[in-house]
């Protein structure tokens, strides 16, 4: 590249291409800590701190949606010690920057399955809903015990249930109407899917909405994804020509 460009030139990228949404699956903490001999749960807090960097570079660039992998319905199979960790690092990341998210009018949402989740973490996770529902800046989806066949299932009985209710009939439901029973709804669908940590599988994630996104693998672990990391994302995505089928 002959130039270096500026946050502005990459804001204007942004805006030319009609980037809204960005989706990523934060994979490699484990085997970024395992490469520096360090504990998994190291590996993990830095990852909290690639996403808030992921989260200030989106604000950066203009970018609207950022949803976030963290926890999947099958992360639940991982040690009890690993799962113990995982839920408590949320609690505690969201009470420490809850403020700081506000301030930055930050829109939080979890999606996902939280009725599994324990009280205590369920009332957190409501409160910083609650606390930023009216803010206008970057929204954050935080996937967390997500599964995305387990959100198309839940769809599926939710749309079932209107049926039997007589409050749609079964050769009026449409794809708009689906998109609405999911957790997602009245989020455009993802425009760019990053996957970290060079796995190619896409692993149960927004199977529905990434129907037409452009997807990035890079090799890059998560805990060392940057400013920079995400602005060659948007680089890459503006190399892409959309076809959306056609």
């Amino acid at each position: 590249m002959t130039k270096t460009l500026t946050k502005q030139d990459v804001a204007e990228i942004v805006k030319k291409t009609n980037l809204q949404h960005i989706a990523i699956i934060m994979d490699g903490n484990r085997r970024w800590a395992k490469k520096k001999n360090l504990p998994s749960a190291i590996g993990h807090k830095k990852g909290v701190d690639s996403l808030k960097t992921a989260l200030k570079s989106c604000h950066k660039f203009g970018i609207k949606y950022l949803t976030v992998y963290a926890f999947s319905t099958e992360n639940w199979n991982r040690k009890q010690e690993e799962v113990d960790f995982l839920m408590d690092l949320l609690a505690q990341t969201i009470k420490k920057e809850l403020k700081d998210l506000h301030k930055n009018s930050v829109v939080i949402k979890f999606i996902g399955d939280l009725s599994k989740l324990n009280p205590k973490l369920q009332k957190i996770l409501f409160n910083a809903e609650e606390v930023t529902k009216d803010n206008t800046g970057v929204n954050l989806q935080i996937a967390f015990n997500y599964g995305s066949r387990d959100e198309i299932v839940n769809a599926v009985k939710n749309i079932s249930q209107k049926v039997l209710n007589k409050e749609i009939a079964p050769d009026k439901i449409t794809e708009e109407i689906i998109s609405k029973e999911l957790y997602t709804s009245n989020i455009p669908d993802p425009d760019l899917l990053i996957r970290t940590g060079g796995e190619k599988r896409i692993s149960n994630y927004l199977l529905w909405q990434i129907a037409y996104s452009e997807i990035l693998i890079t090799g890059e672990f998560w805990p060392d994804f940057d400013e920079q990391s995400m602005e060659e994302a948007i680089l890459e995505f503006n190399r892409r020509q959309r076809r959306f089928g056609g």
